[in-house]
């Protein structure tokens, strides 16, 4: 077996938003095949009780405190992640992402609610692939992972339009900056996990009934775990597959495929 193509050693990574949820899953993932990653959270306390822990276990994982919804911290992020790895950068993971102001009608979303959805959820993500652009070229095999969502492939029937929206264009960012930076010897993936088990899905999983109504419709019958999504993002990074960009993975438990009758 040609080992090198299951190996991430030395390889250097961004993840956006890696202190908890699935961005924590796949820092942790990539630390543990021998990636050097860089994270970043928005509360200071937080990121370092994150790093103090990864620390002990003998995971490879420096941070920065930033809100990527703001251009000049997405900019200065990127400036500490040029000088962290040397100028190379071999894979963004864009995890970052939220409900805004949650769930709420179309009607009601002021532009101020819109905007802020936007800033985050994609505004966020597609500036940080031009900062990182130069460094994954660098890189000579650079790999960009969006995390979407499955509600950006199928919509979902109430209070999400916008937030639905933000996810269906990371799905189309992926397709188009995975033709353009071919040439680049950069690929780019894009994740779309279902329900998973996560902080920002505690008050699903903490309502009896809804939990029921949402399990009933997975065909494996259960929430996924953060793991189980960093495991195909760790996949999507490796040499071996090095063949596959524009592509977009549903981590749902099969409920995309699943057509009620």
């Amino acid at each position: 077996m040609d080992n090198e193509r299951w190996s991430m050693k030395g390889a250097t990574a961004l993840v956006t938003g890696g202190s908890k949820g699935i961005g924590r899953g796949i820092v942790e993932e990539l630390a543990r095949f021998g990636v050097s990653v860089h994270t970043c959270c928005r509360h200071e306390e937080e990121l370092n009780a994150m790093l103090n822990q990864w620390r002990s276990i003998n995971l490879h994982v420096t941070g920065s405190i930033c809100d990527v919804s703001n251009r000049a911290e997405r900019e200065r992020l990127m400036d500490e992640v040029q000088t962290t790895f040397n100028g190379k950068l071999d894979i963004l993971i864009n995890n970052v992402g939220g409900l805004g102001p949650g769930m709420k009608p179309a009607t009601e979303f002021t532009s101020e609610d819109y905007s802020s959805l936007m800033a985050t959820n994609f505004d966020s993500s597609f500036h940080l692939c031009q900062l990182a652009h130069p460094l994954l070229k660098a890189s000579g095999r650079g790999s960009v992972v969006f995390i979407s969502s499955t509600v950006g492939t199928a919509g979902y029937a109430e209070g999400l339009a916008v937030y639905c929206s933000t996810k269906g264009a990371l799905n189309q960012m992926a397709k188009a900056l995975a033709c353009e930076w071919a040439r680049d010897n950069i690929r780019v993936n894009c994740v779309a996990p279902g329900w998973i088990t996560t902080p920002m899905s505690k008050s699903v999983a903490d309502n009896e009934q809804i939990f029921k109504q949402i399990t009933s419709r997975i065909p494996l019958g259960r929430l996924g775990q953060p793991e189980e999504v960093a495991s195909i993002v760790m996949f999507l990074c490796l040499p071996a597959a090095s063949f596959i960009t524009g592509t977009v993975i549903c981590v749902d438990g099969g409920q995309t495929s699943n057509i009620p009758v």
